[in-house]
């Protein structure tokens, strides 16, 4: 069945047009390994599972990041909040030092960077990888849970980062 799939796949340009319409949280994820601080910003996070308690996202395969986020031991997932456009906009960038000044954090307990003013820390041990087309599907293991604001979340949609405005 899978061989007949890559004939009927809509092309990436109609693909990617879809998907902007679909609104998805923004968070950063963190790590350390030897001693550099490393991260990415992630808008595929979702939660997996209660018990356990599961995480994931899904990171490109040609990512420059991926090889060091994969060999860290744990990572922080970095919940972001409605007023943190330019943190999301750093992480996503390539070619500058994501941790340098104006981005403030802090190493968390096991060594992860902890971005400031988030909604949210999950610090999470690797549970599972797998490759699924040219990304890799990334579960981790939720060892800690600290929410610091119930705010508006910060979300990507259409290309863009925006704010979430509830109904009343």
């Amino acid at each position: 069945m899978t061989d007949t799939l890559p004939d009927r796949a809509v092309d990436s340009e109609h693909f990617r047009r879809a998907l902007a319409v679909h609104a998805a949280g923004v968070v950063v994820i963190t790590a350390q390994t030897d001693g550099i601080p490393v991260g990415l910003t992630a808008t595929s996070f979702s939660s997996v599972s209660l018990d356990p308690p599961l995480v994931s996202f899904y990171v490109d395969q040609s990512s420059t990041t991926w090889p060091w986020l994969r060999s860290a031991d744990h990572f922080a997932v970095n919940v972001l909040a409605s007023d943190q456009v330019e943190v999301a906009a750093r992480f996503a960038r390539k070619g500058v030092d994501r941790f340098a000044e104006p981005t403030r954090w802090r190493p968390g307990p096991l060594g992860a960077p902890l971005l400031q003013d988030v909604s949210a820390h999950l610090i999470c041990l690797p549970h599972e990888t797998v490759d699924v087309g040219d990304h890799t599907l990334v579960v981790g293991l939720v060892a800690e849970a600290n929410v610091h604001s119930t705010g508006r979340p910060l979300l990507y949609h259409q290309g863009r980062f925006g704010r979430f405005i509830a109904n009343t």
